[in-house]
């Protein structure tokens, strides 16, 4: 696991480096009005954050196999209006719930990486499986603000 949480914390640097070298037009820009700007992307990178801390940790204490709860990401960035909030504050959450993210995944231990998780199809997977998802879900969006500067 120490492997996903180095990956996680050299993500969040370049990020960083993404939103902060931006322009406030770059951030705000939409391709489409169906598509995220990169402060909306910022928005679901943080509602993201959001659920899997909880699910990491629920799935420890709750009834096995843990119930993998879905979200509606569409809805949490409208709802959370991100396109009209200040970067900063949002990338200092975003940092911090990372950190967390990164912290608890370096101490978590060998049994409960194999936790089940059941998701809403009837598939199961484990811990580990939830939290390397994790990883290669923001390094996606990493890699795609990356690409798009």
């Amino acid at each position: 696991m120490e492997k996903i949480t180095v990956s996680i914390e050299s993500l969040l640097k370049q990020g960083t480096a993404v939103f902060m070298h931006a322009s406030e037009e770059e951030l705000s820009l939409k391709a489409s009005a169906d598509k995220w700007s990169k402060r909306e992307i910022l928005g679901h990178l943080i509602d993201s954050a959001v659920h899997n801390l909880v699910r990491f940790t629920e799935c420890r204490y709750q009834a096995q196999p843990y119930k993998h709860r879905i979200y509606d990401q569409n809805e949490l960035v409208t709802i959370n209006d991100y396109q009209n909030q200040e970067t900063e504050d949002l990338l200092v959450l975003w940092l911090s719930l990372n950190k967390r993210i990164a912290a608890l995944i370096a101490i978590v231990s060998e049994k409960d990486l194999q936790i089940p998780i059941v998701f809403s199809d009837g598939t199961i997977q484990d811990l580990r499986f939830l939290m390397t998802d994790y990883a290669d879900h923001l390094e996606h969006h990493i890699r795609s603000l990356e690409r798009s500067r």
